[in-house]
């Protein structure tokens, strides 16, 4: 008879970046709900990952007529890892801490369509909306949208304390974050017992913990020269699909000479996004024309409005009497944007434009480009779902401002019928494109490798997480 080996109940994952702190609600890091979305905390709605809305800390929900009011009906017997019992007071109390004045939600924005927030009974809540708001149930299932309890918010940025199938464990700075099974959880218990979320940023490490087994996974994978050696090793799934990371050359709108539209227009005409995308992603990368994903209802392909033309860049930058232009492109750490970078940098030298190139770690471009905005050009991939909106937004680092785009945001916001929303989210991507606002280069794939015996991990990532709570192991 034939012993069966019981499979394993821990796994190792491997992260790029490490987060500057586990709060969701309180940073704008994609690391943050990378560990944190739907492991420690959830929201009202979850998106699953297909993208699509699904029941959370809700289970159902009425919508009136006029879309402007829902009553959630709440899971009973919901807890905090702490035993606060969760309810409609906590769930009150977290959309309000998301919306008001001192909120520090780097969301913000999506919880202001939201009028009045009221507590029907302990497991039903009501909120009413100022407009209709097409998004709104989507919105809610936003990393920074995840309920919290009062009593414990404020240190959610160091011991996170939500309501998922895991609990925080530990936090070894610099290193990695231990979470273990919640044994009080309210719904289906996780089938792991213990997570750690290993922090590698160097490729050549990523690769060699992998082979060495000491990472079981490594959900986007930093390296894709790599991946057809993963491919060839049976012990291996190699799994390559779409994010929401539409990948750009930023560019400070505020500054001159950016101040003028065809200055950047000719930085458009000037960027090779085959080069970039052969040369920087080994190939794996669709390009893009505006910032909207392909993968997403009422995608515009606008790539060829801005065909590679250094001629034609040349003569704008003369039209605009632009000459001797030296600029400072600051790279943050993700391998798409070093190598990007130094790709851009040759293609913008081509064109007459001195490039000096500024690495920066992760925290330093958070605070000096994504809050000061104390640069010329970035390279960065803003993996949030859909978020036309944040080129409507008066403070934002690109420091774009056009009342018209903001007409078309507002009415898009206000909007529920879906062949209207497709039409005005397609009115977006085209002034954004004709603004040049930003340079748009690709979307960005997500290249899972991870042991073959693994399953239940995201081969596409809808939202940026790590969804761990369907993972187990085979034999």
């Amino acid at each position: 008879m034939q012993a069966h080996a019981t499979p394993r109940t821990d796994v190792t994952i491997g992260l790029r970046l490490e987060p500057p702190h586990l709060d969701p609600t309180a940073g704008a890091a994609a690391a943050i709900g990378e560990i944190g979305y739907a492991n420690l905390f959830e929201g009202l709605t979850r998106i699953d990952r297909s993208g699509k809305v699904q029941p959370a800390l809700a289970a159902s929900w009425d919508v009136s007529e006029d879309a402007k009011t829902y009553v959630f009906h709440l899971r009973t017997g919901a807890r905090f890892h702490d035993g606060t019992p969760f309810s409609a007071e906590s769930a009150q109390y977290s959309l309000n801490r998301a919306r008001g004045d001192a909120s520090v939600n780097p969301q913000k924005g999506l919880f202001e369509p939201i009028d009045a927030v009221e507590i029907v009974d302990p497991f039903t809540l009501k909120i009413t909306l100022k407009r209709p708001t097409g998004a709104f149930l989507f919105n809610l299932g936003w990393p920074a949208a995840v309920m919290v309890a009062s009593t414990s918010a404020d240190k959610n940025k160091t011991d996170p304390i939500g309501t998922g199938p895991f609990k925080f464990a530990s936090w070894v700075r610099g290193s990695s974050v231990e979470l273990v099974r919640n044994e009080t959880y309210w719904g289906p218990a996780a089938k792991l017992d213990k997570i750690i979320f290993k922090f590698v940023s160097d490729p050549t490490a990523a690769y060699a913990g992998l082979l060495a087994g000491d990472i079981d996974a490594f959900p986007l994978y930093p390296a894709p020269e790599n991946l057809d050696q993963f491919r060839a090793d049976k012990r291996f799934s190699v799994v390559v699909g779409n994010t929401e990371g539409k990948t750009i050359l930023a560019i400070n709108n505020g500054k001159k000479p950016f101040d003028d539209v065809r200055v950047r227009q000719a930085l458009a005409y000037a960027v090779d996004r085959k080069a970039i995308i052969d040369g920087a992603m080994y190939g794996i990368g669709q390009p893009i024309g505006s910032h909207y994903a392909p993968t997403d209802p009422g995608y515009v392909d606008l790539t060829a409005q801005y065909a590679y033309d250094p001629y034609h860049s040349k003569a704008l930058l003369r039209e605009a009497g632009v000459t001797d232009l030296k600029v400072r492109l600051v790279l943050p750490p993700p391998e798409y944007a070093r190598r990007g970078g130094e790709i851009i940098a040759q293609q913008l030298k081509a064109i007459g434009i001195t490039v000096e190139i500024v690495p920066v770690e992760w925290a330093q471009w958070l605070s000096d480009v994504f809050k000061a905005k104390n640069y010329d050009l970035t390279i960065i991939s803003h993996v949030e779902p859909m978020d036309l909106d944040i080129y409507a937004r008066d403070d934002y680092y690109f420091d774009y401002h056009n009342p018209a785009y903001k007409a078309v945001i507002a009415e898009l916001a206000a909007t529920t019928d879906e062949a209207k929303r497709l039409e005005l989210i397609g009115t977006a991507q085209k002034i954004l494109a004709d603004d040049s606002v930003n340079v748009f280069l690709f979307l960005l794939p997500k290249s899972g490798v991870w042991n073959a015996k693994l399953k239940g991990l995201w081969e596409n990532a809808p939202i940026p997480v790590n969804d761990l709570t369907a993972i187990e192991w085979t034999e």
